[in-house]
């Protein structure tokens, strides 16, 4: 169950956020093999002045910063899979890859709390985060 950020520099308009959103969400499913209904993402817009950049970035208004708090566990090709379905599914909505920046953090199980107050470590996930 990764909980993800998504910050960015600009509003996109509702539909575009929800389909950004959805676009993190879904390279989250494929290459993390999370359930499909194990949807904790959200979004932050940055006014631009509060969110600096490399003046390099050709479309700074573009960047995007994904950090993904997840169950450690997964392999360095899940996460290496996770950066690349980002990066596609964020480029089908006109974000440049190269405007694209992926954090993973690993938490060990113990350090997280679920499922009313239970540490995760303690319970059936209902799938498995050794992928």
């Amino acid at each position: 169950m990764p909980s993800t950020q998504i910050e960015v520099r600009r509003s996109y308009g509702r539909e575009n956020e929800v389909a950004i959103l959805d676009a993190v969400h879904d390279a989250l499913v494929v290459a993390f093999a999370i359930p499909p209904e194990d949807r904790h993402v959200r979004l932050v817009v940055h006014e631009p002045h509060r969110f600096a950049v490399p003046p390099t970035l050709t479309t700074s208004d573009a960047y995007t910063l994904v950090t993904v708090d997840c169950f450690a566990g997964r392999s360095v090709d899940a996460k290496r899979a996770l950066y690349r379905a980002v990066v596609g599914r964020l480029g089908e909505l006109g974000i440049p890859g190269d405007h694209v920046t992926v954090v993973v953090r690993d938490i060990d199980t113990a350090s997280w709390g679920i499922r009313g107050g239970q540490a995760a470590c303690d319970i059936d996930l209902g799938f498995d985060i050794n992928v």
